[in-house]
Parts: C-alpha cells; sequence; structure tokens
C-alpha cells in the first residue's frame, strides 16, 4: 500500500513538473499576450489550457482536431494567446496536478474532460476560486461550480428504446447490449430505455448483455445470447462497437437482419449502408465532438464578462435511413466518428451569447 502510494506521488510530482517546465504533454502552444497590454477582462487575449484524461482513442484524437481549429479561429479574432493540451493518460492523481500547475501558473481558461467525477471537483473549485474560467465537457464532475457542457445520457437511451418500440410495432423479443455493469453512461442510457421498454409489456426482454466497449467481446458476447435466442425481433444496443457486433455476427451467420440501433461509429455505419438495401434499418445517436468546441466559445463568453449557463446541454443528433449517406464515411477507418460541424448559430444559442 505504501509503495502504490509513493508511486502515485512521484507520478503527480512529476506531471507537476512537466507542466511547470511546459513539457512534453503539451501538443500546442502559442505566444503569450504581453502583459498589460490590454486593460479589460473582456479584451484580454486568453491563455487556454485543456485537461484530458485520454488522448490515445480516436474520438479525443478528433475532438482535439476540432479544438484546435476553433483555437486558431479564436487566435485569428484576438479571444485567445495561447493554447496547450495536457494528457494525463489514464492517471487522475496526474490530471489533479496538472490542473493545480495550471492554476499556478496563472491560466484564464482550463477546459476539462475528467477522468473521475468526484475526485477532481476540490481543485476545480480552487481553480474557479482563484478567478479562473473553468468548463468540463464529455465527462462530467458533479462540482455545481463550474460550467458543465454533455449530453443527456439517459435521453441516448429513451431516444433509442422508443424508436425501437416503434419499429416493432410494440411487441417482439429483444436482446439488449449494455455497456460493463456499474458504469455511469451505460446505466443511464439503459434507464432512459427501460423506461420505454416498461410501457410496452408485449416487448420482451429475452437476454440483457453487458458489454465492453470493444468489437471481439462485444461480438462474443453477443453471438453467446443470440444462439440461445435466435427468434429475437430487435436488439436495443447502447451504439459504437456494441451495434457493430451486433450486426456484423447476425451478416456472418447470415441471419434476418432485424433493427438495431447504434451510434456514429463509422465501422457500424459502414455496414449499415452497406445492408441498408437488404431491409437493415437503425436508428442512431452521437456523443458529439463539438462538446469540446462548445465549451471553449463558452468558456471565452464567460471570460468576457457574458452570462454562461453553469449547465449546458447538446441536443443528441439523429441519424436515421434517410441521412445516413450524410455521416458515413466509406474512406475513413471503422474506429471513427464522423459527425456534421455544429453552425455558429447554435453555439450562440446553446450558451446564451
Amino acid at each position: 500500500m505504501r509503495g502504490k502510494l509513493s508511486r502515485r506521488a512521484l507520478v503527480a510530482a512529476a506531471a507537476l513538473a512537466a507542466v511547470l517546465t511546459t513539457g512534453a504533454c503539451n501538443v500546442d502552444s502559442g505566444n503569450d499576450t504581453p502583459s498589460g497590454s490590454t486593460t479589460s477582462a473582456a479584451a484580454k487575449a486568453l491563455k487556454v489550457g485543456w485537461s484530458t484524461i485520454y488522448l490515445a482513442p480516436s474520438w479525443m484524437q478528433q475532438t482535439l482536431k476540432m479544438l484546435e481549429d476553433d483555437v486558431a479561429t479564436l487566435k485569428s479574432a484576438g479571444k485567445v494567446a495561447s493554447y496547450e493540451t495536457f494528457n494525463a493518460n489514464g492517471d487522475t492523481s496526474q490530471q489533479i496536478a496538472q490542473i493545480r500547475a495550471m492554476i499556478q501558473q496563472k491560466y484564464d481558461v482550463i477546459l476539462v474532460d475528467a477522468g473521475s467525477s468526484t475526485a477532481l471537483n476540490p481543485v476545480l473549485e480552487q481553480a474557479v476560486d482563484a478567478g479562473i474560467v473553468v468548463v468540463n465537457f464529455d465527462s462530467l464532475v458533479t462540482s455545481e461550480k463550474v460550467i458543465r457542457v454533455g449530453t443527456d445520457q439517459v435521453e441516448w437511451g429513451r431516444m433509442m428504446g422508443q424508436w425501437l418500440a416503434d419499429k416493432l410495432g410494440g411487441k417482439g423479443e429483444i436482446i439488449a447490449m449494455n455497456g460493463p455493469a456499474g458504469v455511469s453512461v451505460s446505466e443511464d442510457r439503459w434507464k432512459g430505455a427501460e423506461e420505454v421498454f416498461k410501457k410496452y409489456p408485449d416487448i420482451k426482454i429475452v437476454a440483457n448483455v453487458h458489454s465492453e466497449y470493444n468489437l471481439a467481446p462485444a461480438s462474443q458476447a453477443f453471438a453467446s445470447a443470440y444462439s440461445a435466442h435466435p427468434g429475437i425481433t430487435g436488439v436495443f444496443s447502447q451504439g459504437g462497437a456494441l451495434s457493430a457486433a451486433a450486426l456484423s455476427t447476425l451478416v456472418k451467420q447470415n441471419k434476418k437482419l432485424v433493427p438495431i440501433t447504434g451510434e456514429n461509429y463509422n465501422g457500424f455505419l459502414k455496414m449499415w449502408a452497406d445492408k441498408k438495401s437488404a431491409g437493415f434499418s437503425s436508428l442512431a445517436t452521437a456523443q458529439p465532438n463539438y462538446l469540446s468546441v462548445i465549451a471553449l466559445e463558452a468558456a471565452v463568453a464567460k471570460a468576457g464578462g457574458k452570462a454562461v449557463p453553469t449547465t449546458i446541454t447538446v441536443p443528441l443528433p439523429e441519424i436515421t435511413d434517410e441521412n445516413l449517406d450524410q455521416y458515413v464515411k466509406t474512406d475513413q477507418p471503422d474506429d471513427s466518428y464522423p459527425i456534421q460541424p455544429i453552425a455558429q448559430s447554435e453555439i450562440d444559442k446553446l450558451i446564451g451569447a
């Protein structure tokens, strides 16, 4: 136990040193506005940092690209002076150390994709007390002192469940493909879906499968449930690799293609597009990468003295049989998440600008 604590302390100290020396976690940096060059908070070009628990997943890489594009626009407009990204590599203690260092270095704005819903609360509230604008997006903390930008995961499940119930005419047998038990996102999405299915007593959930969000274990889990219930008429899936696993299993076994709910995981979208002419149908949604852009725009507005909501709930997009071709990218990897850009007018409406 003592050895584990010592290692964590060393990791935290190393992370702190790295940030203080503008170290390896920095993926982009700009020139700071010279002190005294502006006289009001509203006119000041801001020093912005993004602390993220991960950077390796493709969703995070797409988010970073979208954020950097918006930073470039805001730099051109004189609203952002510098920007840096800090990757905690999955270590919450390292993320806390990085945020503490950003406070010491007097960042004006801290964006956060949190590794814990509660562990970051004290350091983020410390940042707010120091006069820093803190905006949390995607993976949210519970502190109400920071601005939070996210989607409604319960509504996600409710939307998928209602579409499937309507598609089945209110009756049938389904397999539910959920994420790992105990994971809050998975629990919230299933909560919304279950609310819907309880209204349809003739829809029978013959198996409720929990799987990692990876194709191989999800395929194995679905194949096992399907072999026990080959007469299903639909699949409720939380999306991503889970939906791709269910559909690919039916395709490989040359079985009837029943409706399966999904997400903007490109591997699933490709199969959907390929099998649409064979009668396959789905509804998919997305955790849009532009949450990061909305978070940055909210932070800049707040730092400029505008009133910004403390909770910003971003509407979930709907990918349907009719607009699928606007999302699927046949020339891009399966492990990517195509999304349509959000209009500036929609961002302004969400942040109250």
